[in-house]
């Protein structure tokens, strides 16, 4: 019988300490277990509406061991992920909660990272993050005080040390389990494995790839890893996802940063004739292959826009072997909730709608 990783006591209160984990979280305990772990992304809502946020995470629940709330990725604003995991964590969902360095200083994230802690966040996703130029408010100020190491080491010396960069001390430090990126894809790629060995030694715990569209290039780069003894020391998750066609292959190739895809995957999805199916099939094949290189821990599914598809996928792989992550029981108050999240949502509409008409029927009286 499998564990079950919750809380008795409710579903958003942390789960019990245990030897050799450093999280109170689901994610550090399936990997630690050896079990093959499933990470998704959310894409974060251009909204302030806690629905838009409850229904994208519905769709992964018994699927996912840990869901990523993305921190303005590609240097464009959505919902925060901070925000996004208030209330992922309310409603006993274990979120990764990325923190990119672009726009805050140490100061604003050493208190990011406190009260994420304190809102039951487990894991944290330490990033450099995207340049403001690749969005679209490319006039914003960069901050970039930190680094992706300097973070990771920063939120180390907070857990271990229970102590702020200046020195003074914590009187609660966070338990976290702590992850970062890699790139096996991007050049110059002999160096790739070395980079995460100074992850690691910053603090990465488990780590999570780029897009993986080129399966013998990753095993040139896990066959480096393991030679570095490195597979022993963090778990690795691929990134995957299906591609909807072969003109988006074309852009994001073109437009996103660090992704590789090799020629031959854009001429197999072009020449089907259901493009987004044979996407679809393309990442369930990538991940039957990938599951099966050495040092491969798990799979962190990245599917912008076609969400819906996890699921399928991750069945249709058999990466769980039967297991089925945590998925969160129906409560007599859900449908409360629901109710009155719709009720203040069509408020705010109505509201909108009164100013709107008031608005337009007001003179303003002309000052002398």
């Amino acid at each position: 019988m499998a564990p079950i990783d919750e809380n008795p006591l409710g579903v958003h209160l942390p789960l019990d300490p245990l030897p050799g984990h450093y999280s109170l979280g689901r994610l550090e305990r399936v990997l630690r277990r050896g079990e093959f772990a499933v990470t998704a992304e959310l894409n974060p809502p251009d909204s302030a509406n806690a629905e838009d946020v409850y229904e994208r995470a519905a769709i992964f629940e018994g699927w996912v061991d840990g869901i990523n709330a993305v921190d303005a990725s590609g240097a464009n604003c959505h919902m925060s992920s901070v925000g996004i995991c208030a209330l992922l964590t309310r409603m006993g969902y274990a979120p990764i909660m990325q923190i990119a360095c672009r726009d805050r200083n140490r100061i604003a994230i050493q208190g990011d990272v406190l009260g994420a802690a304190a809102m039951g966040v487990c894991n944290i996703m330490c990033l450099t993050g995207d340049g403001v130029q690749a969005g679209d408010q490319p006039g914003a100020k960069p901050v970039f005080d930190l680094d992706c190491m300097s973070l990771l080491e920063t939120v180390r010396i907070m857990r271990d040390n229970a102590k702020f960069l200046s020195g003074r001390k914590l009187t609660s430090p966070p338990k976290l389990f702590l992850g970062a990126a890699i790139n096996p894809f991007a050049p110059p790629y002999d160096f790739r494995p070395y980079r995460l060995a100074k992850k690691i030694e910053a603090g990465a715990q488990f780590v999570q790839s780029q897009y993986c569209y080129d399966v013998p290039m990753f095993r040139d780069y896990m066959k480096k890893v393991r030679d570095l003894g490195l597979h022993e020391k963090c778990f690795i998750l691929v990134g995957v996802g299906p591609l909807a066609s072969a003109k988006t292959a074309r852009w994001m190739r073109s437009n996103v940063p660090g992704v590789h895809i090799p020629d031959e995957v854009i001429k197999r999805i072009e020449g089907a004739q259901d493009q987004k199916k044979e996407g679809k099939q393309l990442c369930i094949d990538i991940i039957n292959e990938v599951k099966e290189i050495e040092g491969v821990s798990g799979i962190h599914v990245m599917a912008y826009r076609q969400e819906e598809y996890v699921a399928e996928m991750v069945h249709d792989s058999g990466v769980l072997k039967g297991r089925q992550p945590w998925k969160r029981e129906a409560g007599r108050t859900d449908a409360l909730v629901a109710e009155r999240l719709h009720q203040i949502s069509e408020g705010r509409e109505e509201n909108q709608q009164a100013m709107a008409e008031l608005a337009a029927h007001h003179t303003p009286q002309q000052t002398h």
